[in-house]
């Protein structure tokens, strides 16, 4: 089993597409968190419940993301994505990854996120997170 970190294949396409709408009121975005059995990356096409991870303080299909936003540095010539960092309070979970797809176009594959070990939180808050938003460390950047 193995999650690698990347943008999706589905994602990449759509995007050339205009098929997903990312930005401040736009698509409903959501993530997903899953346990180190599972098998994620570039051909994962849309949100699955397989390894996922459950426990007290975590509902199927991840958490909303909130205060979406897409912004375009010109000077560096990259497009790129922010959103709040999801968090899931009183938590009981142990999580490898995640998945970062759109709720609104048929739960479509955004982004797989590798946490590069196991993090767990008991009863307490699991927060996913992601870069600051910038050209050069936002969690999605396309140039």
């Amino acid at each position: 089993m193995a999650i690698t970190q990347t943008l999706t294949d589905t994602f990449l396409q759509d995007c050339l597409d205009g098929a997903q709408n990312l930005g401040d009121g736009g698509d409903t975005l959501k993530i997903a968190l899953y346990t180190s059995s599972a098998t994620l990356g570039s051909t994962t096409s849309a949100y699955t419940a397989t390894n996922e991870v459950s426990g007290t303080g975590y509902t199927a299909g991840g958490a909303t993301l909130a205060s979406q936003a897409v912004a375009y540095d010109a000077t560096n010539k990259v497009a790129f994505f922010d959103a709040a960092d999801p968090a899931f309070t009183t938590a009981t979970i142990t999580a490898r990854g995640a998945l970062i797809y759109n709720n609104t176009k048929s739960n479509a594959s955004i982004a797989v996120l590798d946490f590069g070990s196991d993090f767990t939180s008991t009863a307490g808050t699991f927060t996913v997170q992601l870069p600051s938003a910038a050209h050069n460390t936002a969690i999605i950047r396309i140039s």
